[in-house]
């Protein structure tokens, strides 16, 4: 286990808390980040790209010419790809991108991206985030006085907070179920309410 200090949104340092070596003393693999990475941002695409071929190309149901006797090339259909209206060789067709990634190499590689913050003096963990009402002037007030920008924020369901930081730029509010690799790599500070560290504790013990 390892002593951590937290803060309140002054950065004021009130208590200490043990954290799980495998969660945040994990050694920096590099190379998971990069498969894991990858993995999500494939997941992001469409793969809805698509093209008509010859047989999905309405029309062309009727020989253009005879066979023979014209001097003209044979020709079976209109729709033909060698035609200015026919269908497309070899063009897109919807598919999947995704690249399957164990759950365990994530959870792996989620440790890793934690420590690297933790051991770089970009994570902060304070003891609560209250917001009674909607006001993205009070988050922009607590980045302020934290010292901190760019910056993802990890917190248990609390709607205010999330309406009140999802105009402020370069800020992302996360709850812990939601946290992954592509996002710690992204912005350059996390910040952590005390609650949410045992959760995220709980989710990555491998």
């Amino acid at each position: 286990m390892t002593a951590v200090d937290v803060f309140d949104t002054s950065r004021n340092k009130i208590s200490q808390i043990d954290v799980s070596d495998t969660v945040f003393k994990a050694p920096l693999r590099k190379q998971l980040f990069y498969d894991v990475v990858l993995s999500q941002l494939a997941k992001r695409r469409s793969g809805t790209a698509a093209v008509k071929n010859r047989t999905a190309v309405s029309g062309g149901g009727k020989k253009p010419w005879k066979q023979k006797g014209t001097g003209r090339a044979r020709a079976g259909s209109s729709r033909s790809p060698l035609w200015r209206g026919g269908g497309i060789v070899f063009g897109p067709t919807p598919r999947s991108y995704e690249i399957a990634v164990p759950k365990k190499v994530r959870k792996l590689a989620l440790c890793s991206a934690l420590s690297m913050k933790l051991k770089e003096n970009k994570m902060l963990i304070i003891d609560k985030l209250e917001f009674p009402v909607i006001k993205t002037k009070a988050v922009v007030s607590i980045l302020k006085q934290l010292g901190l920008s760019n910056v993802l924020i990890i917190e248990q369901e609390n709607l205010n907070l999330e309406m009140s930081a999802r105009n402020v730029p370069h800020v992302k509010v996360l709850r812990p179920e939601g946290l992954n690799v592509y996002d710690v790599l992204k912005y350059e500070h996390i910040v952590i309410t005390q609650p949410c560290v045992e959760k995220l504790q709980g989710r990555l013990a491998v």
